[in-house]
C-alpha cells in the first residue's frame, strides 16, 4: 500500500483561526503513525512542510518505511518558506528527513519555475503521480489505484480554506483518480 499525503502546516504564531495548534502535533503524529500501520504501508509520497507532511515522514521513517518527498522547489527555499516560517523546531526534522531521503534517492525536486499557488498544486500532481509509479511499476498507475493499492491522506481540521485550498485541491484531485481519501483531523 502506497501512502499519499497532504494537509495543513502548523498554524503562525498569532493565527486568529486554529487550522493545526502546535501543541497537538504530537496527538496527529499518532494518528498518522496508527493509520500507516493499520493500512500496511510500505511507502510514503508526501513533500516536507512543516506540520502534517513532516510529521508523516518521521512516522514513515520511525516505521521503516520508503519515504519519497516531493518538492517544488530547492530544499532550502522550500525550508525557509514552508518550513521554519511557523512555530516550532521543524527546521532541524527537515534536514535530517530531507539528507536521509536525498541518501535513499527518493528526493523529487520538480523543474517547473512555477511560483506560488501554482507551485503548490503541480506538487500535489507530481505527489499522485509518484504514488501511482511506486504503486504499479508495470500496470500503470491508474489499474493500482482502481486495485486498491494506493491511498490518500488529507491531515486537516475538515473545513475548506474559502476558494483555494491546496488540501482540499488534493483530495479531489485523488478522487478524480479514483484513488480513495482518508481524512486525519487537525482538532
Amino acid at each position: 500500500m502506497i501512502i499519499t499525503l497532504a494537509g495543513r502546516r502548523i498554524d503562525p504564531q498569532d493565527s486568529p483561526v486554529a487550522h493545526f495548534p502546535l501543541e497537538v502535533s504530537p496527538t496527529v503524529r499518532t494518528h498518522i503513525q496508527t493509520l500507516l500501520k493499520e493500512q500496511g504501508a510500505t511507502a510514503l509520497v508526501s513533500s516536507a512542510a512543516c506540520g502534517a507532511d513532516l510529521l508523516a515522514l518521521e512516522a514513515a521513517g520511525e516505521l521503516g518505511l520508503r519515504r519519497r518527498i516531493i518538492l517544488p522547489f530547492a530544499p532550502e527555499k522550500f525550508r525557509a518558506s514552508s518550513v521554519t516560517d511557523r512555530p516550532g523546531d521543524w527546521g532541524r526534522l527537515f534536514d535530517r528527513i530531507i539528507a536521509d531521503v536525498r541518501r535513499s534517492g527518493d528526493l523529487v525536486l520538480m523543474d517547473e519555475e512555477k511560483e506560488g499557488k501554482d507551485a503548490f498544486l503541480s506538487t500535489n500532481r507530481v505527489i499522485l503521480d509518484e504514488a501511482q509509479k511506486l504503486a504499479s511499476p508495470h500496470n500503470g498507475g491508474a489499474k493500482a489505484a482502481q486495485e486498491g493499492h494506493i491511498l490518500a491522506v488529507i491531515v486537516w481540521d475538515g473545513q475548506p480554506r474559502g476558494e483555494f485550498d491546496l488540501t482540499l485541491d488534493f483530495a479531489n484531485e485523488a478522487r478524480a483518480r479514483s484513488i480513495p481519501v482518508a481524512e486525519v483531523l487537525t482538532r
